[in-house]
């Protein structure tokens, strides 16, 4: 149910206390065996708050140091790139990260100016860093970036990157979690750590000028030049995030017609409307969090948002108001498969398992091998690592796509770099990024996609997460034959966490989120809205079968 006031600017009895959440941070100590105040890493690392013990500062500091050993453990050497966004606990965090760091006297790269560090800034690094060296060089680099992405301001969060500069992936993440939650009891004191004073002036912490490094680079994976020429007139917003600095440097450096819509910081996040549940969320996708751009989309050719730390992105037209992220992902996919010749013919086209069968279609006509995955950027970090995927995308706005040349950009969701290339689709079509999506219903169909998100528990999610075929037993969805039963992903052959529900002209999957304490129940048809709503009925009874047994 949509809250009555979602869309609607916050109010002070919205607002966190920040006091007490910072406070809460130092005050706490988790209590290791209750799960919920365990590490823990989801999808998109370990997230939780200080007001419920399940972010704190002996998490954080087990965390760098269980990273610390499994470095030792790879034989990783190099230096270690640390950034952080907006949201309050991501200072204190970074700061505690840092004292870790240092007192194992590892060679640390932190923001040249104090500031932000959004995810694809990071993961560019790590792999400018370690371009040319191979998987066993031990000078090789790699990051942590202290985020909860787009979730509330309560929130906090700690991901790390290898060197091959995206999401670790689970067998790093068991290992890091095992030893971390190890820490968080009588190991604790292997933790080895020095004052925030020491780790500062240490002289392995190092000034790196993530910014310059990024925005400089840009003429290499995008038409910067057609954009500056064509005179698009681009609106960016920041959404409080860290992509805050990097949207002023972009327009000045590359001489865009581009005005950042809201320069403002405020770990309250007081400036944003709320979302779909009275929730302050960063969620650039979400048309209630979005709802100021939105009104102000007459004003630009192209309105953009990022989330907190920029690697999601959201696409508002003049024309079309806010984009679905599953449309914007088929129309760059079908622009940048004939754009770049400098791709190979061979390479693929990346896609989650839940993303929209458009892409299906457009892969189809492109005559372009799709790999479809399990939820999770992770998966997509081998084939744009190596150039055998040109494009990876998820439909929570996430995606990455390669350079010009057919080499990686960042292995990491980047939220600037597309919504920069929406402009570039603008410029170079002369048309907006919404009425390239017509064009493509035309040609293959009118999907009609819904994602609904409802509360779980832990026990609920991980009785979902073992859905299996046999708790499908009907041969028709929706009244068409069904024509597939996926617990794994067609293009790796990994568990997705959930199942997936297919038929010639519609499907659902059903999953537990891996960032919150939610379900989603994803479905899509080309037969319209009613048949959708037979398919999601049909998902939910899956779903309440999974949850009552």
């Amino acid at each position: 149910m949509i809250h009555p006031r979602a869309g609607t600017i916050a109010q002070p009895e919205d607002l966190v206390d920040i006091t007490h959440l910072v406070t809460q941070y130092f005050a706490v100590r988790p209590e290791v065996d209750r799960p919920a105040q365990r590490v823990e890493f989801g999808t998109s690392g370990h997230r939780g708050s200080s007001l419920d013990g399940s972010f704190n500062e002996l998490h954080i500091a087990a965390m760098t140091q269980a990273i610390v050993d499994h470095r030792a453990a790879e034989g990783i050497e190099g230096p270690l790139f640390l950034g952080r966004d907006t949201h309050a606990l991501s200072e204190p965090a970074w700061v505690t990260c840092l004292e870790v760091l240092a007192g194992n006297g590892i060679t640390v790269m932190i923001d040249a100016a104090d500031r932000f560090t959004p995810t694809p800034a990071l993961s560019h690094a790590i792999l400018r860093h370690n371009r040319g060296r191979g998987p066993k060089d031990s000078g090789r680099a790699d990051g942590i970036i202290i985020t909860p992405s787009h979730n509330p301001p309560s929130d906090g969060g700690f991901k790390y990157n290898p060197p091959h500069g995206g999401p670790a992936d689970s067998d790093a993440t068991s290992v890091i979690a095992a030893r971390a939650n190890e820490l968080l009891g009588p190991d604790g004191r292997s933790i080895r750590r020095v004052s925030f004073d020491r780790a500062r002036s240490a002289d392995g912490t190092i000034r790196h000028d993530f910014t310059s490094d990024y925005v400089g680079d840009l003429p290499n994976v995008l038409d910067m030049e057609a954009i500056r020429s064509a005179g698009v007139q681009i609106g960016a917003d920041p959404m409080g995030g860290a992509s805050v600095d990097y949207w002023g440097r972009i327009g000045e450096e590359h001489g865009l017609d581009l005005t950042v819509v809201n320069p403002s910081t405020d770990p309250t996040w007081r400036f944003m409307t709320l979302d779909w549940d009275g929730k302050i969320r960063m969620d650039c996708s979400s048309p209630h969090a979005m709802a100021l751009l939105i009104d102000a989309r007459t004003e630009y050719q192209i309105a953009t948002g990022n989330d907190a730390d920029a690697d999601r992105h959201g696409i508002v037209t003049p024309d079309g108001g806010l984009m679905n992220p599953n449309h914007f992902l088929a129309v760059a996919v079908a622009y940048l498969f004939g754009a770049r010749t400098g791709w190979r013919p061979e390479t693929a086209i990346g896609k989650t398992l839940v993303s929209s069968s458009m892409i299906d279609r457009v892969a189809g006509a492109l005559g372009r091998k799709l790999i479809e995955v399990p939820v999770g950027f992770k998966w997509f970090v081998p084939g744009l690592l190596d150039g055998s995927i040109g494009f990876g995308g998820e439909e929570s706005a996430g995606a990455s796509f390669l350079r010009k040349d057919g080499s990686v950009w960042t292995t990491d969701k980047d939220g600037i770099l597309l919504a920069l290339l929406a402009s570039e689709i603008t410029a170079v079509t002369g048309q907006t990024p919404s009425q390239r999506y017509r064009a493509l219903t035309d040609a293959h169909g009118e999907p009609a996609y819904a994602r609904i998100d409802a509360p779980a528990n832990r026990d609920q999610k991980a009785a979902l997460g073992r859905l299996s075929a046999d708790q499908v037993s009907a041969d028709r969805l929706a009244g068409d034959p069904i024509t597939a039963v996926l617990t794994a992903a067609p293009g790796n052959g990994a568990p997705i966490g959930g199942v997936k529900v297919t038929t010639e002209h519609a499907w659902f999957a059903a999953r537990p989120s891996g960032t919150e304490d939610v379900y989603k129940i994803y479905a899509e048809s080309f037969r319209g809205p009613e048949h959708l709503s037979e398919v999601q009925q049909a998902a939910r009874q899956v779903v309440e079968a999974a949850l009552t047994n």
